[in-house]
C-alpha cells in the first residue's frame, strides 16, 4: 500500500479495515508506504502524519488484529540526499504473525531510495480458515492439500 501524502490518512485506514473485511479472518501481510514517522516503528521522530496511524493501529477496531513487524536496525529503510527514515511498514494480523520471522532490511541494492525489507513466511504457526464468500478470482485449494500450497508458496519467495 501507498499512504500518498496528498490524500487524507483515514482514507488509508478504510483501505486496510477492506482488506481485513476481504480474508474473512485469514492470513494477511500488509507492506506499505505509509510516509509517516514514528519511534514505534524504530524512526528517530515522530511526525504528525504517524500519530493517526498510531491511533487507528492502537483502537479497538485494529489492535486486536494488526500488528507492526518492523524491528530496530542500524540501517534505516528510507534514504536519500534529504536524510533517512524508516516509513515503510511491514503489517501482519494474528493469523500470520507466528509464521513471520527474521524481519530485517536488506543490505542488498534495490535501486529505489527505499532499501529492500525481508523476511521469512514459515509454514504453519498459523490457524487457517475456509469460509471464502468473495465474488471475483479465487484459487480453491483442498484442505488436505494447504500445506503443499503454503511450502510452494515459501519456496517461490525464496
Amino acid at each position: 500500500m501507498y499512504f500518498d501524502l496528498e490524500d487524507q490518512t483515514e482514507n488509508n485506514f478504510t483501505k486496510m479495515g477492506e482488506l481485513m473485511r476481504f480474508v474473512k479472518g485469514g492470513r494477511i501481510l500488509i507492506v506499505a508506504d505509509s510516509n509517516s514517522q514514528s519511534k514505534t516503528w524504530h524512526d528517530l521522530k515522530t511526525n504528525s502524519r504517524c500519530r493517526k496511524l498510531e491511533q487507528y493501529l492502537g483502537s479497538k477496531q485494529a489492535s486486536k488484529h494488526l500488528h507492526i513487524l518492523n524491528e530496530e536496525s542500524d540501517r534505516s529503510i528510507f534514504l536519500n540526499s534529504r536524510g533517512s527514515s524508516n516509513t515503510d511498514l511491514t503489517i501482519t494480523n494474528n493469523n500470520l504473525i507466528a509464521a513471520v520471522n527474521e524481519w530485517e532490511i536488506s543490505e542488498e541494492e534495490s535501486l529505489s531510495d527505499h532499501n529492500c525489507c525481508k523476511y521469512k513466511i514459515s509454514e504453519g504457526g498459523a490457524s487457517k480458515q475456509n469460509n471464502y464468500t468473495s465474488q471475483g478470482t479465487r484459487f480453491i485449494i483442498k484442505e488436505e492439500k494447504l500445506h503443499v500450497f503454503d511450502r510452494k508458496l515459501v519456496q517461490e519467495m525464496w
